[in-house]
């Protein structure tokens, strides 16, 4: 997830170039990090990478749709071994470069390249919704975790993402999830113990929301749309965000349906 740039597949089943550049430009499909006008959307996918990092220290890894690389990356500082996997030849390319502590591999995440049981944990951040077949995902998912192992999601909460709406409002989503809705995707695959928690502005962003009309997240998209130039002040609270100025809550400390983005982490028996 990422500003709403319209170009490019939305799902994991196209059929990339080999010869892909391993530049990876702005598009809208995928967060990339250094670029100030992406700040918000970068910030807000790596917080989860950082605070679930440490479940995966000393452990087989893989990253099941790595997009840019950063997240597998920053895993990779704590894991035993991270394999990644990426349907684009672009992105690919450009982890192979980046990221060599990273082994990536191109594939369609609807057929794992990985044998049954070999790997400890599978990590999947805001990619869930651009699939077309999310059960056969999971399923795939199940299949590569040895017993115990964990899956790992984020995703954007449909609930506050595109509210009243039967379709995403990004382009590159196929089907967005709530709380309920990704619990039993989970379920169905046959993973237990499925808990799942909330990512909600904290303090800092709740302020800069009150500054832009009530939220940073519309201020950005309606100028991204209209192809607007930003407001200074709206350029400089982007620039600004961190990875602090987001919470992530257990449904006892707050609605999960007021949440921006659901994350679950589910136990293969």
């Amino acid at each position: 997830m990422s500003a709403f740039v319209p170009d490019g597949a939305p799902d994991g089943s196209g059929d990339p170039s080999p010869g892909a550049d391993a530049v990876l430009t702005l598009t809208g499909e995928r967060t990339i990090p250094d670029l100030d006008i992406e700040n918000y959307w970068f910030r807000r996918h790596q917080v989860v990478y950082q605070r679930l990092a440490p479940r995966c220290a000393g452990l087989e890894v893989l990253e099941a749709g790595c997009g840019e690389g950063y997240g597998a990356d920053l895993i990779a500082a704590v894991a035993r071994r991270v394999v990644a996997v990426d349907y684009d030849a672009a992105a690919v390319a450009h982890v192979r470069a980046r990221y060599p502590r990273v082994e990536v591999t191109q594939a369609n995440l609807a057929e794992l390249p990985l044998p049954e049981a070999s790997v400890d944990i599978v990590v999947n951040f805001q990619v869930i919704e651009h699939l077309w077949d999310q059960p056969q995902f999971v399923a795939e998912c199940a299949r590569v975790l040895r017993p115990s192992g964990l899956l790992m999601v984020s995703t954007p909460n449909r609930i506050t993402f595109s509210p009243g709406r039967d379709t995403p409002i990004n382009p590159f989503h196929t089907r967005e999830l709530n709380a309920g809705e990704l619990t039993e995707l989970l379920l169905g695959a046959g993973f237990s113990e499925v808990s799942v928690s909330g990512l909600h502005h904290g303090a800092r962003l709740r302020e800069m929301d009150a500054r832009h009309g009530g939220s940073i997240i519309d201020a950005q998209i309606a100028l991204a749309v209209a192809g607007r130039p930003w407001p200074a002040e709206l350029e400089a609270d982007v620039a600004a965000v961190t990875c602090d100025d987001f919470d992530i809550l257990d449904t006892d400390a707050r609605d999960i349906d007021d949440s921006l983005d659901l994350i679950a982490i589910a136990v293969r028996p």
